[in-house]
C-alpha cells in the first residue's frame, strides 16, 4: 500500500507546466551519477521528455533530434535536452548508442525534474516505476514558448523532431 501511495503522490503533486510559465532552475545529472549541475537555460531550447531510454518508441523518437540538430540550430535553437526517468549510467550509454553527442541527455533518476514539470505518471505496469509522459517544451531562456504532449505515451506524433521543426 505504501508504494501505491508514494506513486500517487509523485504523479499528482503538480499541474502540468503551461505556456508562459518559467521552468525552475534544477540540478541535473548528465554524464556522471555523482555530479550534478544547474540547468540555466539561455536562448532558445528544446526539452524532450521521454518515458525511458532504450524503449522501442524512444529509440525511434530521439534519432530525429540527433539527425536534425543542424536544422534546429539554423532555427536558433541553442540546446536540445533529452530527459528520461533513468539513471546517468543508462542515459550516458544511450547517448553513445544513438550518436547524440550534440544533445544533452539528462538523467532524471528520481523523477524530480519530470514531477516538477507535472509530467510524471504511474508506468509501473509496463516500466516498473513512475515515468515521464512524452512531451516537448520549446523555451526562450526559462520561459515556456510552446508545449506538445502525446495523448498516448507510446505514440510519436506531435513531439517528433519534424513536427517541432515545422512549428519553429
Amino acid at each position: 500500500m505504501a508504494s501505491i501511495s508514494l506513486q500517487t503522490s509523485l504523479t499528482n503533486n503538480k499541474a502540468e507546466i503551461k505556456v508562459g510559465d518559467e521552468i525552475p532552475v534544477f540540478d541535473f545529472k548528465e554524464d556522471s551519477a555523482g555530479e550534478t549541475k544547474p540547468l540555466n537555460l539561455t536562448g532558445k531550447n528544446i526539452i524532450v521528455g521521454l518515458p525511458g531510454a532504450y524503449t522501442t518508441p524512444c529509440n525511434e523518437h530521439v534519432p530525429g533530434y540527433v539527425e536534425n540538430f543542424d536544422k534546429f540550430k539554423a532555427k536558433g535553437v541553442e540546446n536540445i535536452y533529452i530527459i528520461s526517468v533513468n539513471d546517468a549510467f543508462v542515459t550516458k550509454s544511450w547517448k553513445k548508442h544513438l550518436g547524440g553527442d550534440n544533445l544533452h541527455f539528462v538523467a532524471d533518476d528520481t523523477g524530480h525534474i519530470t514531477s516538477s514539470l507535472g509530467f510524471l505518471f504511474d508506468a509501473s505496469g509496463a516500466l516498473g516505476s513512475p515515468r515521464s509522459k512524452r512531451y516537448v517544451l520549446v523555451t526562450e531562456g526559462h520561459k515556456v514558448l510552446s508545449i506538445a504532449v502525446e495523448d498516448e505515451v507510446p505514440k510519436v506524433t506531435v513531439t517528433s523532431a519534424d513536427s517541432v521543426l515545422a512549428k519553429l
